[in-house]
């Protein structure tokens, strides 16, 4: 009868491996291959055009700097839990990210990485995933926001005052947010989530930020340099700010992993269109960075999900911990 039970769940952790990749392969090929905007004729007269061995490798380059200060982020965080090594971090990283592509805002991400510690860890290593992820939202707010404002007084997309009752909504949440900290829902508050950010160390709060903001120069300069490469002629701070309102704007709306590049296409047509960049650039750029930076990553977590030996936690707990 045990040995029934053993096989069965062996059985199931297979086909839930096979599941988890094989969706991983499908949205992304049906991304590609439905993506009627995607003028490859002209990107290859393009490439023909302009490719080089050392432009290629830098930009690669780019995309190997961006996962690894992500890595080095969760080995920083997670050495307030435990101590592991860049290659067990990787391995984490990346076979959450596999997990994550076809789940809203990657939510499966969280689960993936609970998944590598014991079942009395999970909350844990779920809170410190947040952490990971948010730091890195609040960089590209921060940087999102004074790019679209510098945006802003080049183009005026949006009136004087519209910025400052935008600024005012801002203000009033922030204040409502901390005047009612105390008020619990299904046990958390602000002020004990403030208390529990608190019990990191100071200094593994501050690598986390700096590695953050290593990592937001990394990708948007990377968006930079592709621009570059397809001839878009523009002064550097309108082009980085027209970037980094992109980033901005894109990370607020709720998507999936695999739409990540047709939600950040979408808005990055909208401002590139008024910089007059072609459409078929904007959307072909969108799409490598998403290629270069999700797909590559995903292909790699794809053997470490394979892979994966189950610890004490099983799949199902996982999940339920990380919607909870």
């Amino acid at each position: 009868m045990i040995s029934i039970a053993h096989k069965t769940k062996q059985f199931l952790v297979l086909l839930i491996k096979l599941l988890i990749v094989s969706f991983a392969f499908y949205f992304i090929y049906n991304q590609l291959a439905s993506n009627d905007k995607l003028d490859w004729a002209q990107f290859l007269v393009l490439f023909k055009k302009n490719h080089s061995v050392i432009g290629i490798s830098f930009i690669l380059l780019l995309s190997v700097l961006n996962r690894y200060f992500e890595i080095l982020k969760w080995q920083n965080l997670v050495s307030n839990l435990k101590s592991i090594t860049i290659g067990e971090a990787t391995k984490q990283v990346l076979a959450a990210l596999t997990a994550g592509i076809f789940t809203p805002n990657g939510i499966g991400e969280y689960a993936g990485k609970a998944l590598f510690f014991d079942k009395s860890e999970t909350r844990k290593v779920i809170f410190l995933n947040l952490i990971c992820n948010e730091i890195q939202m609040i960089l590209t707010v921060i940087i999102g926001i004074v790019g679209l404002l510098y945006f802003n007084t080049q183009y005026h997309v949006i009136t004087t005052r519209t910025v400052a009752i935008l600024f005012a909504i801002l203000t009033l949440v922030f204040i409502v947010l901390f005047s009612v900290k105390k008020i619990k829902i299904k046990g958390y508050s602000i002020e004990k989530l403030i208390q529990k950010i608190n019990e990191i160390p100071k200094h593994i709060h501050q690598k986390n930020i700096f590695l953050g903001v290593c990592r937001y120069l990394v990708f948007s300069h990377q968006y930079y340099f592709l621009f570059l490469a397809f001839d878009v002629d523009l002064p550097y701070l309108i082009l980085m700010s027209a970037v980094t309102s992109v980033y901005f704007l894109a990370s607020s709306l709720p998507s999936f992993q695999f739409l990540d590049f047709a939600v950040k296409g979408s808005v990055a047509v909208y401002f590139f269109g008024i910089l007059e960049v072609n459409e078929w650039i904007v959307i072909f750029i969108s799409t490598l960075m998403w290629f270069l930076n999700v797909v590559l990553p995903v292909i790699i977590g794809s053997y470490y999900v394979l892979n994966f030996k189950i610890l004490t936690l099983s799949v199902f707990d996982a999940e339920r911990e990380a919607i909870l």
